[in-house]
């Protein structure tokens, strides 16, 4: 498989021009999916001012505002891989809230955050507006191969040692829920762009998924 190294100035500006260009005329929804240490938030917080400078408003969501309650989460404790894995986003939220009034025929009316895990209580985040065009992008980690209706998916992708490398030492539990990942749904054969950050200061992207 060839790859083609680029710059983090030159990922960010091929990727907006890229998203600024699909869907024109109606809204976007973009799945920006990687592990914590690939940083998935700070590409969709680069993302933003380069999209609007192009003519398309954003709007972020993180998934980790989309987790179901402790009460689900945690139910077989708080370092288990399978729950991790299976039941801590709240897909059915997320869908409800933002991706199906984001879609096509959708209301346009939705909600950036919907359950704090730091108080474990309900935001009571008031609905907003849409605009036409608006791009709204999720990140977060195993967001795809779930059936989340995306309309371009970015996954960022670290070997399994850079991984475990650059994963803090109090998350390493989550590691076996990043090897079922790859191996029952294995993103990097069907994301939009995939793009290795196993250096996370030389990224590069795989040819084929362009």
């Amino acid at each position: 498989m060839r790859v083609r190294p680029v710059s983090i100035e030159v990922l960010v500006e091929e990727l907006a021009d890229r998203l600024a260009a699909t869907g024109a005329g109606g809204r976007l929804r973009v799945a920006i999916d990687g592990a914590a240490a690939a940083r998935p938030e700070a590409l969709a917080e680069a993302l933003v001012d380069r999209l609007r400078v192009r003519g398309r408003p954003v709007v972020r969501v993180a998934a980790a505002d989309f987790l179901r309650p402790a009460s689900v989460r945690l139910e077989f404790g708080r370092t288990n891989p399978d729950s991790f894995y299976l039941g801590w986003l709240d897909e059915a939220g997320l869908r409800r809230e933002v991706l199906d009034p984001a879609g096509p025929g959708g209301s346009g009316r939705i909600v950036t955050r919907l359950w704090d895990a730091r108080t474990d209580r309900a935001t009571r985040e008031p609905y907003r507006e849409l605009p036409p065009e608006a791009v709204v992008i999720v990140s977060g980690p195993l967001l795809l191969g779930a059936g989340l209706p995306f309309d371009v998916t970015v996954h960022l992708h670290l070997s399994a040692a850079a991984l475990h490398r650059r994963t803090e030492a109090e998350q390493r539990w989550t590691l076996p829920a990043f090897a079922r990942y790859g191996a029952e749904v294995d993103p990097a054969a069907f994301a939009d762009l995939v793009v290795r950050l196993d250096d996370p200061r030389r990224p590069a992207v795989v040819l084929g998924h362009e």
